[in-house]
């Protein structure tokens, strides 16, 4: 086990670790919902234990085994070094970016088809929302998003030593921020950034809300293309019509293949969600 616990090995997951304890601390403090449940609420440890940590960790080894290593192998595509020229802080700048914009492409398509929804209604399932909740995700869509993710980096000869780290660990700590469950009121930052306070609305109940603020990082993206959404007088409720068990998360995550019910049975009017 010697080299394994170095320094710049542990520096990744201790900035991950410290910014969870920091989110359970500000939801407990800061609630938005105040009702909400923190370590007690419905399957709160299969999304930390399982979502947050163990699938995450076998997704990306997998992800890099069977699907990227074998494309660059026959391609050859990373021996061309197309990036490697540039700037490392352009390579990150870029690959934030882009890849941000196709999550908000990727994320609209999920939710105006039917079959890519059946993969991408496990993220909405949960019906109180915090940040373990928010890394509930289907394995087919985690497939996808980590591969155009990572992907590039490897096949266009990003500097992989910072590139790849930053990358990963902003993408873990903005899931972690905009899936909390805390009181905060950014101000005209909605207009530019995506936190918790937009985000929340895409996890209404209300089909309505759950089409709006499909970005992830970047929120300049709903402003631009019509799809921003912060409305005033109520508090979203969450979840889906259909009530996920704890063995349903599972056997979900893996098929996806519930019965088709049709979109009016999770069509929930404004007037029902609860008042601010």
């Amino acid at each position: 086990m010697e080299g394994f616990f170095t320094p710049e090995k542990m520096l990744i997951p201790g900035i991950i670790v410290a910014t969870a304890c920091v989110a359970w601390t500000l939801e407990y403090r800061f609630p938005y919902q105040p009702k909400q449940r923190i370590f007690t609420r419905k399957a709160f440890w299969t999304d930390f234990l399982w979502y947050s940590i163990g699938f995450s960790l076998i997704m990306g080894w997998v992800i890099n085994a069977a699907i990227l290593a074998p494309i660059d192998q026959a391609t050859g595509w990373s021996a061309r070094q197309t990036i490697s020229a540039w700037p490392v802080w352009g390579q990150c700048l870029f690959f934030l970016v882009s890849h941000d914009l196709f999550i908000y492409c990727f994320h609209w398509l999920m939710h105006q088809n039917k079959y890519l929804w059946r993969i991408h209604e496990l993220h909405h399932s949960p019906e109180e929302i915090d940040w373990p909740a928010g890394s509930r995700s289907h394995i087919l869509e985690t497939i996808i998003i980590q591969t155009v993710e990572f992907g590039p980096m490897i096949w266009l000869g990003a500097y992989l030593p910072i590139v790849l780290p930053f990358k990963a660990l902003t993408g873990a700590l903005w899931g972690t921020y905009i899936h909390s469950n805390i009181n905060l009121n950014a101000g005209p930052l909605n207009y530019i950034i995506n936190g918790p306070q937009m985000h929340r609305w895409h996890h209404s109940a209300v089909i309505g809300d759950q089409m709006r603020n499909l970005g992830t990082k970047f929120a300049i993206w709903d402003w631009i293309f019509g799809t921003g959404h912060l409305p005033k007088g109520r508090k979203p409720v969450y979840g889906l019509d259909v009530q996920f068990s704890q063995s349903n998360i599972f056997l979900h995550q893996l098929l996806a293949f519930r019965p088709w019910q049709g979109d009016k049975e999770r069509d929930i009017t404004p007037e029902a969600t609860e008042q601010a």
